[in-house]
């Protein structure tokens, strides 16, 4: 019982001491509030008054720069209505000035058309003048106008004919003179530099035999070794009287190289039948092959050319065989290499240039009995096809005058060949080519009017023409042998130079009696 009163007594005081409590909060938190609401007031009268003193403030900034921009603003505007009121007085000018130079033109205008009209009145009585008098020449001349003019033009034309031609020879004489001095030098130089031997090829290979015995056994059994020989190789073997020797024929020199060789092998190997042929043919082959690349590579060495291309290479070898006109081919490349190096070294020209072109110009003929077309349509493509540069591709293509010559390389490359294979002995032609060429030189010639005569002399170096006085003038003679020099050229194809030599002569008869 005790404990339940103490238990009491003790939630009593908790009540109690819990309302005193709250009863002293309570008071605490009026007076905090009163004090707060009493600060605030404070603070929202002088945010008030700030806030006032601030805004009278900013009136009195804002009305002192309306005051200034008002005061900027008139000043701008005095200043353009100044400006305006001088450009009006410029254009009042202008226009008063206008006005003036208007006047004058008018007054000029007015005089000019005076005048034209006066220029026209005279011009009309010139012109009745000029009828008057030309009719009254014409009378007096027995001429027409017509016929005066084709007097007077034939007499002028007589005169400026021999001017012309004076002046036409003066000029030649002196450009040749000084061009003949300065290419004779070049060239000698350039020949002296690169002096060779020639020795004339032929173009069928003969095969010497130990005895004619052995004719039979390369013919064999009812012709079946020989008819093996021909199928390998392709050549055409010519077996006739000659003692202990054969003939091997074909248009292709490899070929007729390969056939040499082989037979060259079954002779001194002595068996000669089907299989054996076809094993000699195929050493021979590749023997031909072997020596073909060792060419290309001494011609190039030999040239001092880098960069080229291996099957040029190659195609350079197979010009080893091929022969025109007697000249090996292949030297024949090689000496125009070295003399067209040596006239650009001469000249200051690319020597490396003119060597490369020099050596190539002749490549197509390694393959001309294979492809159609000339040797230079088809030394052109391979050319392009193995990437050369266009100035070698050009001195290929103008070498034999196909094309103009642009560049110096070319001119030059077109000399070395002529100079090579015009060298005493470099090349021989049968007569009949030899003959048909002299007569087209002297038919060329014969074709102009006012000829009586020609003949080739000097082995077709000089073509000799009479002339018939009586339509051909001393003046007309310097014309006609240049008219005639430039047919030969476009017609004709010749190694070297021709020279011209027109003879004009007028015989006078009369007799005593």
């Amino acid at each position: 019982m005790p404990t339940v009163l103490w238990i009491v007594i003790l939630a009593v005081c908790a009540v109690v001491g819990f309302f005193l409590g709250f009863t002293y909060r309570k008071k605490v938190a009026e007076r905090e509030i009163a004090s707060a609401e009493e600060e605030a007031k404070r603070i929202i009268n002088e945010s008030i008054k700030s806030a006032e003193s601030k805004k009278r403030e900013a009136l009195l900034e804002a009305k002192e720069e309306i005051h200034k921009n008002r005061s900027e603003f008139e000043r701008e505007e005095k200043a353009r209505r100044a400006e305006v009121q001088k450009q009006e007085r410029r254009l009042q000018q202008k226009e008063e000035s206008l006005d003036r130079k208007t006047d004058a033109i008018e007054k000029k205008s007015e005089t000019l058309n005076n005048k034209i009209a006066a220029v026209e009145a005279q011009q009309q009585e010139v012109a009745l003048i000029k009828k008057s008098q030309l009719e009254m020449l014409e009378k007096i001349s027995g001429f027409s106008v017509d016929e005066a003019k084709a007097y007077i033009i034939e007499s002028v034309k007589d005169d400026v004919t021999h001017e012309m031609a004076m002046k036409v020879k003066e000029i030649e004489a002196q450009a040749k003179e000084e061009a003949d001095d300065r290419a004779r030098r070049i060239i000698t130089t350039a020949i002296q530099r690169c002096a060779a031997d020639h020795t004339s090829e032929i173009t069928v290979s003969v095969v010497p035999l130990p005895n004619d015995e052995m004719k039979g056994r390369i013919i064999g059994r009812e012709g079946r070794n020989i008819r093996s020989i021909e199928t390998l190789t392709g050549c055409d073997l010519i077996i006739d009287d000659t003692p202990e020797a054969i003939t091997v024929s074909s248009f292709d020199p490899v070929r007729r190289e390969v056939a040499r060789l082989a037979l060259e092998k079954l002779i001194a190997d002595g068996r000669i039948h089907p299989a054996r042929i076809e094993e000699m043919v195929a050493k021979a082959q590749k023997e031909v092959n072997a020596t073909i690349k060792a060419e290309g590579e001494r011609a190039v060495f030999e040239t001092n050319i880098h960069g080229l291309h291996p099957e040029l290479v190659k195609l350079l070898g197979r010009m080893k065989y091929r022969t025109s006109y007697g000249q090996n081919v292949l030297n024949h490349s090689i000496e125009v290499s070295h003399i067209a190096g040596l006239l650009a070294s001469e000249l200051g020209v690319d020597v490396a240039t003119a060597k490369r072109a020099g050596l190539l110009h002749d490549i197509g003929k390694a393959i001309d009995h294979e492809v159609e077309g000339s040797h230079v349509t088809i030394g052109v493509d391979l050319a392009r096809k193995y990437k050369e540069s266009e100035a070698v591709i050009h001195a290929i293509e103008a070498h034999h005058g196909d094309v103009e010559p642009r560049t110096v390389v070319a001119c030059l490359v077109q000399a070395a060949d002529a100079i090579s294979a015009s060298r005493p002995g470099a090349r021989r032609e049968n007569i009949e080519n030899y003959v048909k060429r002299l007569e087209k030189l002297e038919e060329v010639s014969k074709s102009f009017p006012g000829i009586s005569s020609s003949y080739a002399i000097q082995a077709g170096r000089e073509i000799r023409i009479m002339v018939e006085p009586e339509k051909v003038s001393e003046d007309q003679m310097v014309l006609l042998a240049r008219d005639i020099a430039k047919k030969i050229e476009e017609e004709l194809t010749y190694p070297g130079q021709i020279k011209v030599h027109l003879l004009r002569e007028t015989k006078a008869v009369d007799y005593a009696k």
